[in-house]
């Protein structure tokens, strides 16, 4: 038990740098270490770029290679595409558990290239493989047509989780680079982050221009062999780095420690909880690293307290110091921060659901748009650049104008991030609308034997991009301030997750909304011909769950308490 000392509690805003601030300011008043170079951190963010361009060289125009090249229908490309791009961001959550408790971040990603290489190498031999006409049915087109999906496939999906593995250490692994005990390695790493979320972006927008164009203007397997060299190029520039990287060791895993809460709780069912939660069990400063923060208690979830509760006959027999039978404070709280994180989580699933139409149904709908601008022909998918450019403007808007302008009306307070989180939300309502209000046009106009223009679509990828901005950055930002110092790698790969089920909630959806209406009332509201169709009313469905999750997020973000740290000086 803690005795003596001062206890303060201290509410984490925006990031959690405040806490870690004052916590270095109380415990680490002479910062002694040496602050460390760009060299290393330098070598991750070139590494990201070149990983971001091969990803996005295999994702972006995804769906349009299935249904030109591999003769998939309109609703199983995109459901194929969903999958795929669900599982890629599936994987970060196993993986940061593996690299948490196993094999350390470096050997996580070593590991995990090699397989990312080999898929992209497959992913471009099935490209070379000549692809059989689409009306072939004699048995030597059928042999052909199975070799390359085959081959396609099984390389796609050990991309998936080449990537994944990736993706689940990469971050994290750049975050190691710098010194936690340094003010100045603090400022850098900040830094870092930004500078590798600019990188993602690079990759996605020379992804998104340059191979795509090559893809369906020159060749789709030089177009799969680009991607395939980024990877290559990125593998031996990591190898060649290795020597510059500074290496953690596994410090346990974050899942044991929240079974130990569960059990411990279940054990100690029968002891009467204490009125003081003072009274409760919490190491001493003497047999905790300095550097370790400890989070106050609070009174929600008052079950889970049982596993620190101290009984008269655990102090006679020493069991204190087993980790299943009592658990600090600070495990519990920890716990407690999940579940607190849950009903946002689950919020971002189906966000993520209707944010996966940028990758799937808002291509098909471009490709039976007029793509002729001028003299130019654009091809759907590049619009995903746009996108991405989109992005960049609204976190420019966001920083410079929108969060300065907001302290005018809230006495000096910039909005939260649970604010900008529900600011996506509502932007995501509006992208659906508005892709619904277009197809509606797109389906009049087809009527009339014309074609609406392309660029028709910006308008939702602009107010896409907005939600992607406010909703998917900041919830990076929510999950890693929130998360406990031991879970940091597991709740950024969680938030993640949402990512990963929301593409599976969207190709479960497509799968089924063709299904049943094609057999209610034939085409369907997605058959192969979309000018048949309806797409108009799926996306209105989307609007719609869009706005129902708006409310929940709403609710569930109103009752939300933020983390509070215990600082002793």
């Amino acid at each position: 038990m803690e005795e003596g000392g001062l206890r303060a509690s201290i509410l984490v805003k925006d990031d959690a740098e405040e806490s870690h601030s004052l916590l270095e300011e109380c415990q680490q008043p002479e910062l002694k270490s040496r602050s460390s170079n760009w060299k290393a951190p330098a070598i991750i963010l070139g590494f990201e770029c070149l990983e971001s361009m091969a990803f996005n060289g295999i994702g972006t125009n995804l769906v349009v290679y299935i249904r030109s090249i591999l003769h998939g229908g309109i609703a199983s490309s995109a459901s194929t595409v969903s999958l795929w791009y669900g599982t890629s961001y599936f994987v970060p959550i196993l993986g940061a558990v593996i690299a948490d408790t196993y094999w350390g971040n470096y050997k996580t990603i070593l590991i995990s290239l090699t397989m990312y290489l080999l898929g992209m190498v497959l992913i471009t031999v099935g490209a070379c493989i000549p692809s059989a006409p689409a009306l072939c049915n004699l048995s030597s087109c059928s042999s052909s047509k199975g070799t390359q999906n085959v081959i396609f496939f099984l390389g796609l999906y050990l991309t998936a989780v080449g990537c994944g593995g990736v993706r689940s250490a990469l971050l994290p692994f750049g975050a190691d680079q710098f010194n936690n005990e340094n003010s100045l390695d603090m400022q850098k790493r900040r830094n870092f982050f930004s500078l590798f979320y600019i990188c993602v972006i690079i990759g996605v927008i020379i992804s998104g221009t340059i191979v795509v164009w090559v893809q369906e203007n020159v060749s789709w397997a030089i177009g799969y062999g680009l991607a395939t060299m980024f990877i290559a190029l990125a593998m031996v520039g990591f190898v060649v780095g290795t020597p510059t990287f500074q290496r953690r060791e596994p410090s346990g895993s974050p899942v044991k420690r929240i079974l130990q809460v569960i059990v411990a709780s279940c054990k100690n069912m029968s002891l009467a909880l204490p009125a003081d939660s003072s009274l409760l069990y919490e190491a001493t400063s003497k047999n905790t690293h300095n550097s370790e923060s400890k989070l106050a208690h609070t009174d929600d979830f008052r079950f889970l307290d049982s596993a620190a509760v101290i009984s008269d006959m655990r102090l006679d027999n020493g069991s204190c110091q087993s980790s299943w039978s009592i658990c600090t404070v600070t495990q519990v709280e920890e716990l407690k921060i999940l579940i607190r994180l849950l009903p946002i989580w689950a919020t971002g699933v189906f966000f993520s659901a209707a944010f996966s139409q940028l990758h799937t149904t808002f291509i098909q709908q471009g490709t039976v748009m007029n793509t002729k601008l001028g003299s130019v022909s654009i091809p759907p998918a590049s619009l995903y650049s746009f996108e991405v450019v989109c992005v960049t403007l609204w976190v420019l808007l966001v920083n410079k104008v929108i969060l300065p302008g907001t302290t005018w009306f809230t006495s000096g307070a910039e909005l939260t991030q649970l604010q900008r989180i529900g600011i996506g939300r509502v932007l995501m309502f509006f992208a659906m609308a508005l892709a619904a209000i277009l197809e509606m046009k797109r389906l009049e106009s087809v009527r009339h034997g014309e074609l609406l223009s392309i660029v028709w679509q910006l308008p939702q990828y602009i107010v896409i991009a907005g939600a992607e901005c406010f909703a998917f950055i900041t919830q990076l930002e929510f999950f890693h301030g929130q998360a406990p110092d031991s879970m940091k790698s597991m709740l950024t790969a969680f938030a993640l997750l949402t990512i990963a089920l929301g593409n599976y909630l969207s190709s479960a959806m497509i799968t089924v909304v063709a299904r049943v209406t094609s057999a209610w009332h034939s085409p369907g509201w997605i058959p192969d011909d979309l000018n048949e169709g309806h797409l108009d009313y799926f996306y209105w469905c989307f609007a719609a769950i869009s706005f129902v999750n708006l409310i929940v997020y709403i609710y569930f973000a109103r009752k939300y308490k933020l983390k509070k740290y215990v600082i002793q000086c």
